[in-house]
C-alpha cells in the first residue's frame, strides 16, 4: 500500500526535524512539513491515493506551524547566535523574522480557506477558517520586536484556538 511506500519519507522528516536547527535555519520550516505531513499521510491510510484537497491542507498547516514556530523561537534568539543553533530569528533579525512568519500565516490562512472550498466545507467551515485567520493576526498584534512579553499568550492562546475552531468546524461541517 501508498501509506507503507511513504512512510519512510514522513518518518525522516518527523526524526530529521529535532537536529535540523544544527545546520540550516529553514528548521521551522521542516517542522512545519513534519505537522503538514499529518492530512496527507491520513488521507492516504484512509483513501489509498493522494488528492490536491489534503496537499492544500498540508502545505496550510505547514506554513501555519512554520510561522508560530518563527515567532515562539523569538525568545532563544540570543541563545541560538551564542550556540551556533541555527534559526530565522538569530539569522535574519527579530522584525524581518516576524515578516516572514506574517507572511507565512496570510498564506496559511489562504490555505484553509482553499481547503474548505475544495473539500465543499460549508459556510461554517468558511466562517471558522476567516476567524482562524483573525486570530493569526491577532497574533502578531500581541508581540512587537522590542516587547516579548505576550508571546506565550500569543502562542499558545491563539495557536490552541485557532486549531480548536478549525478541528470543530470541520467535525461539524463533514457530521451528517
Amino acid at each position: 500500500p501508498l501509506a507503507l511506500v511513504l512512510s519512510p519519507l514522513a518518518l525522516a522528516v518527523v526524526l530529521g526535524y529535532s537536529y535540523t536547527k544544527r545546520f540550516t535555519p529553514a528548521s521551522h520550516l521542516v517542522l512545519g512539513a513534519a505537522l503538514g505531513l499529518a492530512p496527507v499521510a491520513g488521507w492516504i491510510a484512509v483513501r489509498g491515493d493522494v488528492a490536491l484537497t489534503p496537499l492544500v491542507l498540508g502545505l496550510a498547516v505547514a506554513l501555519w506551524v512554520a510561522g508560530f514556530d518563527i515567532l515562539y523561537s523569538l525568545q532563544d534568539e540570543e541563545f541560538d547566535r551564542e550556540t551556533g543553533l541555527h534559526s530565522l530569528p538569530a539569522r535574519l533579525g527579530r522584525t524581518p523574522a516576524m515578516r516572514l512568519a506574517r507572511r507565512l500565516h496570510l498564506f496559511a490562512s489562504l490555505g484553509f480557506l482553499l481547503t474548505g472550498w475544495l473539500a465543499d466545507l460549508g459556510f461554517l467551515y468558511f466562517l471558522a477558517a476567516l476567524g482562524a485567520g483573525l486570530l493569526l493576526g491577532c497574533e502578531h498584534l500581541l508581540v512587537s520586536p522590542t516587547d516579548l512579553s505576550r508571546l506565550n499568550h500569543a502562542f499558545f492562546t491563539a495557536n490552541g484556538a485557532v486549531s480548536l475552531i478549525l478541528g470543530t468546524a470541520t467535525l461539524f461541517s463533514v457530521w451528517p
